[in-house]
């Protein structure tokens, strides 16, 4: 068995497997922990939990104008590199031709040069995101293996990907070979480090919204 026979054999499967079995596991392991029922009454003009909820996630796409300038470069390099990410997962032909045999659904894909453009764009977000956490004091403070590794591991598909269509420094199926197995490492991290956020956030920004839009608070 070769390396990208490995790659698009066995490891991504594995990979798949650990990834949807420890996302199930993290959020069944919080929606089946006991909830504490809310005694205390509602204002008269409070909305509904829905709206709430709906609200935390509005309000939150944007830093309030109290903080400093200083959050709006994290902010928007932040939209730079999410956007990013998708735009080359659900963008590039290969990647739609790969979930469509896992879902049997697609969609026309971006032209090469597009997903090229964006991919170099994405790269340098996440370098100056990286950057800005080993220059900051407080970020560089509380900062621990699990946020360095989770961007490694988030930065590696792109550059690898990128090299890999470039047919840069070796065979293409080497490339390739090593591009799916920094995704197998990706899938496999996830659910267990900080890149779970990307579920989480609906859990945990609901929950603030319900709550404190039950009592009248801003947030």
């Amino acid at each position: 068995m070769s390396l990208l026979d490995f790659a698009r054999g066995p490891a991504i499967e594995i990979a798949l497997s650990i990834f949807v079995a420890g996302v199930l596991w993290r959020l069944l392991s919080l929606l089946l922990l006991p909830w504490a029922s809310d005694r205390s009454e509602p204002r008269s003009d409070a909305p509904s939990a829905v709206v709430g909820a709906a609200g935390a996630f509005i309000r939150h796409l944007w830093p309030p104008k109290t903080y400093p300038r200083s959050s709006l470069f994290s902010t928007v390099n932040s939209y730079v590199f999410h956007v990013g990410l998708a735009i080359v997962v659900f963008g590039l032909a290969q990647h739609i031709l790969f979930l469509r045999g896992l879902f049997g659904v697609g969609w026309p894909n971006l032209p090469t040069g597009v997903i090229s453009v964006v991919s170099v764009i994405t790269l340098a977000s996440l370098l100056a995101a990286l950057g800005r956490r080993m220059t900051s004091p407080v970020l560089k403070l509380i900062s621990t293996f699990n946020d360095y590794f989770s961007w490694l591991i988030t930065f590696l598909p792109v550059l690898t990907g990128v090299i890999a269509v470039s047919h840069l420094w070796a065979p293409y199926e080497t490339l390739l070979a090593i591009h799916i197995l920094s995704v197998c490492l990706f899938l496999i991290w996830f659910p267990f480090g900080k890149l779970m956020h990307a579920f989480l956030v609906f859990l945990t920004r609901s929950e603030t919204g319900i709550f404190y839009s039950r009592r009248g608070v801003e947030i």
